[in-house]
């Protein structure tokens, strides 16, 4: 695919603008309900007109969800200044926090990871109605093994 030039990228309609952001138009159309993307002009036929600002700011945000941002992360980054904008000093309480969340969830995974391998470890894979990991499905189960 060609670079885009500011002067191919002034005047796109919401399906090029979908094809070359690689976000579906009703996202589009969410985020702009949702303030991360300004309204676009449109045309005296009502149709939405966006510009590579449009184009740039969907392609920060396509890139932050698939780092795990929140939307309201990204809303911030953008209300700080968004791409070509924001200082450093700025985003990085944002980013900071998302690590550290980030972090959080990889615990988390790994306690699950060992308890699940422990658990299809005590499994038989016979064909038997007592099973390790039914068993730590099985919330009614656990809570009397608790008890």
């Amino acid at each position: 695919m060609r670079p885009i030039t500011d002067s191919r990228a002034e005047r796109l309609p919401m399906s090029q603008l979908s094809r070359l952001s690689g976000v579906n138009a009703e996202t589009i159309r969410f985020y702009e309900r949702a303030k991360m993307l300004p309204p676009p002009p449109r045309t005296p036929g009502g149709h939405r007109v966006y510009d590579s600002t449009h184009l740039r700011t969907l392609g920060f945000i396509r890139r932050a969800r698939e780092l795990g941002f929140s939307l309201e992360e990204i809303r911030m980054l953008i209300w700080l200044g968004g791409p070509g904008r924001a200082t450093c000093r700025e985003v990085h309480q944002v980013a900071a926090r998302h690590l550290e969340d980030i972090r959080a969830k990889l615990d988390d995974l790994n306690k699950i990871e060992r308890l699940l391998a422990k658990t299809v470890a005590q499994c038989s894979g016979k064909a038997e109605p007592d099973c390790p990991v039914i068993d730590i499905l099985d919330i009614q189960h656990v809570q009397t093994a608790d008890i």
